[in-house]
């Protein structure tokens, strides 16, 4: 296993620090990387439905979350090894400068949701003029 070392910001909210009012209670395993167009952000969510996830964007902020049902297991099950998490989840992803977030595209396949982040195009970036006035 391989651990990236970055700059970009990446806040896992754990148990007991989560911004609503119930608990996270994992944090999937996510890849953020860089491809000639823009951020890739993979997450990995396997046995959920589209319907349970949400994405919020907050200035340079990606907030994903969702809820992984526990719907299988027999009641007064006895685990021996136990390696799912299941329950409500929370990540957020602060991105650096360059990437237009407002633009973003996700797509959820095969137990895997991609964020694609596009670099911000000079055309996009807001040109502001500055007024000169007689001193």
């Amino acid at each position: 296993m391989c651990k990236v070392n970055s700059a970009l910001h990446f806040q896992k909210r754990p148990h007991g620090h989560s911004s609503k009012d119930s608990d996270a209670h994992w944090v999937p395993n996510t890849d953020v990387y860089s491809a000639e167009t823009g951020l890739v952000i993979k997450v990995e969510l396997a046995g959920m439905r589209r319907e349970d996830l949400e994405l919020t964007i907050e200035e340079n902020r990606l907030r994903i979350s969702g809820q992984r049902p526990d719907g299988c297991r027999a009641p007064k099950c006895k685990f021996l090894v136990m390696e799912i998490n299941y329950g409500f989840f929370e990540s957020v992803i602060e991105l650096p400068e360059g990437y237009d977030l407002s633009q973003a595209k996700a797509a959820y396949q095969n137990g895997f949701l991609r964020i694609d982040v596009p670099v911000i195009s000079r055309q996009s970036a807001k040109k502001l003029a500055v007024k000169i006035t007689d001193a």
